[in-house]
C-alpha cells in the first residue's frame, strides 16, 4: 500500500530466483482450465480506501465490471473503547455495494492503541482482544457474502513492525480461525495476504495448520515484469497447498486428521497492480497490464483477482504510489463521471464486458511460447484473447472454425472483421491483447 518500490525489489529478487529459466521451470498445470472455474467477470475486484463513496462512485466502479471490493476493516476505527464496537461506517459501505451486487473482502487489520500501544497483536492479551473484535465483525455482517482476510502483508515490516515474525502471525491467525469455527462457522476466512508470493512465510503458515481454517490462500503477486510470469509461481504455491492440505507436509499429522483434507483451497490474488508512474510504464501500458493480469489470473484458476487500486492516491507525477488507480484522483462533483477514467478503466470495462458469462477453457499452442492465445467458452460459443510478450508485433495463425470473426482492441474499440482461410485465421499480435468473437459461419 506504501513503499511499493521496496516491496517490488523484493518481489523481483524472488521472481528471478524462481522464474529465471521459463522454459525449464514451466509448470505443466499452468494455463490449464480448472474444474471449478467461474465465469470471467465474477472474480474481478478492486481495492478501495473509503467507507463513504461519493455519489455515483459505486455505480462507476460497477460499470467497469467489478464484482468485489477489498477494503481495510480497521480495528482502531471500529473499537475506540474497549469492548465497544461500531461498524456503522461499514454498514453504509455494504449498503452501497449491495445496490450493485458487489461483494466485500474485508481485511481485519491492524493494531489498536487500546492494546499494546497499537503494535501488531503479538501478546496474548492483544490477540484475544483482536479475536473478540474479529468475531464481532463477522457476526455483525453474517450471511452478507463478506470474505474475511486476516491481516494485510504480515511479512512486511511496514505492517508488522518492527520486524515480521511468522510465529507471531500464526499465533494470531490460529486463534482467529478457532474462534470463527466456533462462533461463525459459515463465514469465509482467508489469509495471509503476503507481500509478494513469499513461499517461506506461506509454508510456515501451512505447516502450522492454518489451511484447516482458511477457505482460500491470498497473496499479492506484485512485480514490474509481465504478469504472465506469475503462472509458475501460482503453480508452485498450489503444489505447496496440496502437499500440506493432504497432510504429507505436516510433521506427525496424517491426512485423516485434517478436516479440510478433501477440500479445494484456491489461491486469491488479493492485491496486485501496476503504477502508471513506474519507470518504463505509462497510462497506456498500465491499461495493457490490467488486461494481461486479469487474463493470466483467469487462465490459472484464480477465482478472485483484486486490482490495486481504484483511485489514484494523489497527483504527484513522480510518486509511484499516487498512480496505481484506474480513475484519477480529482473528484468532480456535478460531472458524469465524477472521476476521470484512465485508460485502465476502459480496459477493465472492455474486458469484463467482452468475456461476461464466459469461462476459461484452454490455451492454444500457437506460435512461440511467448504468444498467448486464451479460449473462453459459454455453452457452444467461444471467444479468444490473443497477445504476445515479445517486443515486436508479428502475425500468427489460429486454427478456428470457418466463419467471420470480429477483432476488438483491449480498450474496447472495434477493429475489422476477419474471415478464416484453410488454416484458420491470421492476425497480428502485439503486447496489447486483442479479443476475437465469431460472427457468422461461412
Amino acid at each position: 500500500m506504501n513503499l511499493r518500490l521496496t516491496l517490488l525489489l523484493l518481489g523481483l529478487f524472488l521472481l528471478l530466483s524462481t522464474s529465471a529459466d521459463r522454459t525449464t521451470n514451466n509448470c505443466s498445470q499452468a494455463w490449464s482450465a480448472s474444474p471449478n472455474s467461474q465465469t470471467f467477470e465474477s472474480g474481478l475486484g478492486v481495492n478501495i480506501h473509503f467507507t463513504n463513496p461519493k455519489p455515483g462512485e459505486i455505480k462507476l466502479l460497477a460499470e467497469a465490471g467489478f464484482r468485489w471490493v477489498r477494503m481495510d476493516l480497521k480495528w482502531d476505527a471500529t473499537e475506540r473503547e474497549r469492548g465497544k464496537y461500531d461498524f456503522a461506517a461499514y454498514d453504509r459501505l455494504i449498503s452501497e455495494l449491495d445496490q450493485f451486487k458487489i461483494r466485500a473482502l474485508f481485511i481485519l487489520d491492524y493494531g489498536n492503541s487500546l492494546y499494546d500501544a497499537g503494535a501488531p497483536p503479538r501478546t496474548d492479551a492483544a490477540r484475544q482482544a483482536y479475536v473478540r473484535w474479529a468475531v464481532e465483525a463477522a457476526k455483525h455482517f453474517q450471511d452478507r457474502g463478506v470474505s474475511w482476510e486476516i491481516y494485510n502483508e504480515p511479512n512486511n515490516s511496514m505492517f508488522w513492525p518492527p520486524k515480521p515474525k511468522a510465529a507471531e502471525y500464526i499465533a494470531l491467525a490460529l486463534a482467529v480461525g478457532r474462534a470463527f469455527r466456533a462462533a461463525v462457522p459459515n463465514e469465509k476466512l482467508i489469509g495471509p495476504a503476503t507481500s509478494t508470493i513469499d513461499f517461506v512465510f506461506l509454508e510456515a503458515c501451512f505447516r502450522a495448520g492454518l489451511l484447516d481454517y482458511w477457505s482460500a490462500v491470498s497473496v499479492h503477486p506484485y512485480r514490474q515484469s509481465g504478469p504472465e510470469e506469475a503462472a509458475n509461481d501460482y503453480c508452485r504455491l498450489r503444489e505447496l497447498i496440496t502437499r500440506y492440505r493432504t497432510g504429507s507436509g505436516r510433521d506427525g499429522v496424517s491426512a485423516t486428521n485434517l478436516s479440510l483434507s478433501n477440500k479445494d483451497i484456491p489461491i486469491i490474488s488479493g492485491e496486485w497492480g501496476y503504477s502508471s508512474a513506474w519507470r518504463n510504464m505509462d497510462e497506456a501500458k498500465q491499461s495493457v497490464m490490467f488486461a494481461r493480469e486479469m487474463l493470466t489470473n483467469a487462465a490459472n484458476g484464480i477465482p478472485i483477482s483484486i486490482w490495486y487500486d481504484w483511485r489514484d492516491d494523489g497527483s504527484d507525477p513522480v510518486e509511484a504510489e499516487h498512480h496505481f488507480g484506474i480513475v484519477r484522483n480529482a473528484y468532480m462533483p456535478g460531472r458524469d463521471p465524477i472521476y476521470e477514467p484512465k485508460p485502465a478503466y476502459l480496459s477493465a470495462k472492455a474486458l469484463s464486458g467482452f468475456f461476461n458469462g464466459y469461462k476459461f477453457a484452454e490455451r492454444l499452442a500457437v506460435g512461440s511460447y511467448d504468444d498467448y492465445i486464451l479460449v473462453f467458452a459459454k455453452g457452444g460459443e467461444r471467444r479468444l484473447a490473443a497477445w504476445t510478450t515479445l517486443p515486436t508485433a508479428h502475425r500468427i495463425t489460429i486454427p478456428l472454425p470457418a466463419g467471420q470473426y470480429t477483432l476488438t482492441r483491449h480498450l474496447g474499440e472495434g477493429l475489422n472483421t476477419v474471415s478464416t482461410n484453410q488454416s484458420g485465421i491470421s492476425i497480428e499480435v502485439s503486447t496489447a491483447p486483442v479479443y476475437l468473437a465469431r460472427v457468422t459461419p461461412e
